[in-house]
């Protein structure tokens, strides 16, 4: 009975060895694995326009960074300027100055305001402006899109949709989240620069599927159709789940398939990727937050100035508003010039109502002192800020010669705070230095290689040669201990006095930058085949050896110099192939399981490629 009953589960559970890896597309006996809130997105590859009607709508690819739009502009933009203490006080006060208490014409308290909010609101709008222009440099740029019977065509960003099949070709940027289809590679193997996303300059590895790996060409794509179940829209850069349904059967998708908007191919000559998500969809935008309102710790300070100078305006207002009320009070009936039985002076001028008088007086007062807070202050210190907003942008030492970029001033609220570093927050040496990797010297068997002195022992020798200046400096004003001071100094630095000439001297002998990127080894021992004649050459042979194979760079033929190029997934990898090749031993070609390099030096007259 019990064998019975294990033997009938058996039967009904179909075990077969790899019904657990490609499950059948069309097997429903259950609800789909990714159903429910968040994994509710379906994709027709190829179909764009599947994605055309409810519930297969998605948003477009259209981006915008910008912080207001035509109706929105007027309402945010003075909800702004009155943010500030100066600009609400002087509102005010224009609007005081339309009662009959006012001691000049509404004019001359309307039109300062009026030019003041609107020389901000026009520098808001430029900047907002520039803001717009690049967002629309951006939407404008050109994709290689399937059109249809294994035609591509150039589409710009903002009309990609959900779907759509995109060819992206080496360093250019990725126009939405696509699934990786196939590379140039055999191995559907591309490389991803992110840099825009999360600051790293290592290159991350993306694999296609291999069963996506044939369509390796335009024409490939003709009948080309699939279902892509996902997870929703959400910020997370480093998570994906999701199945892509291909020749009736499902495969699982992971983030290593997944190609993120603004980062760009490397290393890769094309790639071919469906869009999953577009525009405000991808995970870039999920993650950007609204442009959002920033104050500089000046302004901020201004305000607390003006609060201070509109207590003390408060103080003489009311001083001079009490004085008059008991002027009133006890003067007044006698001046028999002025009239004050007259009832149209009655409400403002009447010695029997004192306070009235007072009040009245205070908003006079409020109104003629208002002069102590300098409304002209902000505007001399936003054409401050627009000026060196533009100087910055035409700042030449801050010109890129590698990218050819300038610096770009976005928005000018917050010059001031440029340089104010007060705390630094760091997960590893990359985010404070250049990411630079220089092969300088080495270790072979005990033996160290290599002449040339490095940025930090450089840096060392003039911090020694500082020390020296001052400490001579001292014997020499020293009259008293003169001699004995100098012998013993003399005793003491002979030692480093020989170490830091050594370094002067090999530093200066080698003054221009090296041609050759990520090498700057100096030593006759081992460069030209002189290794040959080193003792351990074996040792050495096998170093270097070491130094071609350990790596997960591709190579590329430079067609001018006829050298090989490398695109490495950091500037470590890219450094010790580019040593190995000036000791000649060059990395040359790399397939699924194998390395191949020339070797020049091993077999003295002939290039050997193993």
């Amino acid at each position: 009975m019990t064998r019975g009953r294990i033997r009938a589960r058996l039967r009904r559970s179909h075990l077969h060895p790899f019904s657990c890896l490609r499950p059948n597309a069309n097997n429903n006996e259950g609800p789909h694995p990714l159903s429910g809130p968040g994994f509710s997105r379906i994709v027709h590859c190829n179909r764009p326009d599947r994605h055309l009607k409810k519930p297969l709508k998605y948003c477009s690819n259209y981006i915008s960074t910008t912080k207001y739009n035509i109706v929105t502009f007027l309402p945010k933009a003075l909800f702004e300027q009155f943010h500030r203490v100066a600009n609400f006080y002087f509102l005010v006060a224009a609007g005081l100055s339309l009662t009959a208490v006012a001691p000049f014409s509404p004019v001359s308290m309307i039109a300062p305001l009026a030019f003041v909010v609107g020389i901000s609101m026009l520098k808001e709008a430029l900047e907002d402006w520039h803001r717009f222009a690049q967002d629309m440099k951006v939407n404008s740029r050109k994709a290689s899109v399937h059109k249809g019977d294994g035609v591509f065509g150039y589409k710009p960003w903002q009309k990609i949709q959900v779907g759509d099949v995109v060819k992206v070709e080496k360093d250019q940027f990725f126009p939405a989240d696509l699934l990786l289809l196939s590379a140039s590679y055999d191995d559907g193997v591309s490389y991803v620069e992110t840099m825009n996303l999360d600051g790293e300059t290592n290159l991350k590895v993306k694999r296609s599927l291999e069963v996506t790996l044939p369509l390796e060409d335009d024409e490939a794509f003709k009948n080309f159709t699939g279902i892509i179940k996902c997870e929703d829209p959400n910020p997370s850069l480093y998570t994906f789940i999701g199945n892509f349904e291909y020749e009736r059967q499902v495969y699982p998708l992971d983030p290593s398939q997944i190609l993120l908007r603004d980062s760009k191919l490397r290393n890769t000559a094309y790639v071919y990727g469906v869009v999953i998500f577009t525009g405000f969809d991808s995970k870039v935008m999920q993650n950007s937050t609204k442009s959002p309102s920033k104050r500089s710790k000046i302004e901020k300070k201004m305000d607390k100035i003006i609060y201070i100078l509109l207590s003390l305006l408060l103080l003489i207002s009311s001083i001079s508003s009490i004085g008059f009320a008991v002027k009133i009070k006890l003067q007044m009936p006698d001046w028999w010039y002025m009239q004050p039985r007259n009832p149209d002076n009655d409400s403002l001028y009447n010695p029997d109502q004192p306070s009235k008088s007072g009040l009245a007086h205070l908003v006079t007062a409020l109104i003629l002192y208002g002069y102590l807070i300098p409304i002209s202050l902000y505007v001399s210190i936003e054409i401050v800020k627009v000026f060196q907003a533009r100087f910055i942008n035409q700042d030449i030492q801050m010109y890129d010669e590698e990218s050819g970029n300038t610096a770009q001033a976005r928005t000018s609220n917050l010059n001031e705070e440029l340089g104010q570093v007060d705390t630094i927050l760091s997960d590893k040496t990359g985010t404070l230095t250049c990411n630079q990797m220089d092969f300088l010297k080495c270790s072979i068997a005990g033996t160290a290689y290599g002449v040339r002195s490095s940025e930090v022992e450089l840096a060392a020798a003039k911090q020694m040669a500082m020390d020296l200046e001052e400490q001579d400096t001292q014997i020499t004003n020293g009259s008293r201990y003169r001699k004995s001071a100098h012998n013993s100094w003399e005793d003491s630095r002979g030692g480093p006095e020989i170490e830091l000439e050594s370094v002067i001297t090999s530093k200066g002998e080698n003054d221009q930058k090296p041609a050759i990127k990520g090498f700057s080894f100096e030593d006759n021992k081992l460069m030209n085949g002189n290794w040959l004649k080193e003792p351990n050459t074996e040792v050495i042979l096998l170093f270097f050896r070491i130094l071609a194979i350990c790596q997960t760079a591709v190579p590329e033929l430079n067609e001018e110099t006829g050298m090989f190029t490398y695109e490495a997934e950091s500037p470590d990898e890219a450094a010790f192939l580019a040593a190995a090749r000036e000791f000649g031993f060059e990395f040359c070609k790399r397939t699924q399981s194998s390395v191949f390099i020339r070797e020049k030096y091993a077999h003295p007259g002939q290039l050997i490629e193993r």
